[in-house]
């Protein structure tokens, strides 16, 4: 059973843990993992921070927050980050960043 994407409270703001995939063809939200983490793919490398920045750059952009507002508290060199965004409620940061399941259910008659 998938875990639940964890979006915890954080001193006047919102944490959560994300998994990036660089290189990829496209920047985009695939989902949340079975561990919590939401994977994101990122177009450019890891070297010279280049995917952190974009990283950075893509959250600022779906979460409608200033990049100088987001911050890789954790996982900087990795590909498994902790991410802090200031100013912003977790219900928020999941209406924005989770995914929904497509809904393929007949509405109730």
């Amino acid at each position: 059973m998938p875990r639940k994407f964890q979006i915890t409270d954080a001193r006047g703001g919102a944490a959560f843990a994300v998994r990036v995939v660089t290189r990829a063809r496209r920047v985009e939200i695939v989902g949340v993992q079975e561990d919590g983490a939401l994977k994101i793919r990122l177009t450019a490398p890891r070297k010279e921070g280049k995917a952190n920045k974009q990283l950075i750059e893509f959250l600022a952009e779906k979460l409608g927050v200033p990049k100088s507002k987001i911050e890789i508290v954790a996982g900087q060199t990795g590909r498994d980050k902790l991410i802090s965004v200031e100013g912003i409620t977790t219900d928020l940061v999941e209406e924005r960043l989770v995914p929904k399941p497509d809904s393929q259910e007949e509405p109730d008659e």
